[in-house]
């Protein structure tokens, strides 16, 4: 799998390794950003598949833009560092970084760093989505008995009768039963 890669360097020699190591690999999508500002923006025009940061010391402005890429359009992303602070380290993990490396810049190393920040970020983007899918069951859940209260009040029909109304509602409109049951509480709020 040929891989897109940003890279983020402060300086060109040093992740010059990283590039090497990269392309002896079979990546030859790499696109070299130079740090600082508008890399949200580099970014959503490369479309990279991965984001590597080769910063001596990143400064609050860099995790500021990882946290946005994050938040908008969530990438692996590895940092090559030599900052060690604690601290700093938890910041950019929170951040979105995925693998965080402090010195040892070794072109053997990059691509099984590469290789595990990949698969933490998919285990964690498919624990991301399964929580997703969680909360909106849930909430399709609560809605539903909402709905089926208000059906069993306004028609004196049992539980199971109302669910099943629900139910053939959503299927005669080709919707999802907590669509159609977000609707039918709706418009009764809209009566109250």
């Amino acid at each position: 799998m040929n891989l897109r890669i940003m890279l983020v360097d402060q300086h060109p020699g040093r992740s010059a390794i990283i590039e090497q190591a990269l392309t002896d690999a079979g990546h030859t999508q790499i696109e070299r950003v130079p740090a600082g500002r508008g890399l949200a923006e580099a970014v959503r025009r490369f479309g990279p598949d991965i984001i590597i940061v080769d910063m001596e010391s990143p400064g609050r402005d860099t995790l500021e833009q990882m946290r946005e890429i994050g938040r908008d359009r969530p990438k692996p992303i590895i940092m090559f560092s030599n900052n060690r602070d604690r601290d700093y380290i938890r910041q950019a993990v929170r951040a979105g970084v995925s693998a965080y490396v402090v010195d040892g810049l070794d072109k053997e190393r990059v691509m099984p760093i590469v290789e595990v920040a990949l698969a933490r970020f998919r285990e964690f983007e498919a624990l991301r989505q399964e929580l997703s899918d969680t909360k909106s069951q849930l909430a399709d859940r609560k809605i539903i008995e909402k709905a089926k209260g208000i059906l069993m009040r306004q028609h004196g029909i049992s539980e199971d009768k109302a669910y099943a109304a629900l139910r053939k509602a959503a299927m005669d409109r080709n919707q999802r039963i907590g669509d159609i049951a977000r609707t039918l509480v709706s418009i009764h709020e809209l009566e109250l």
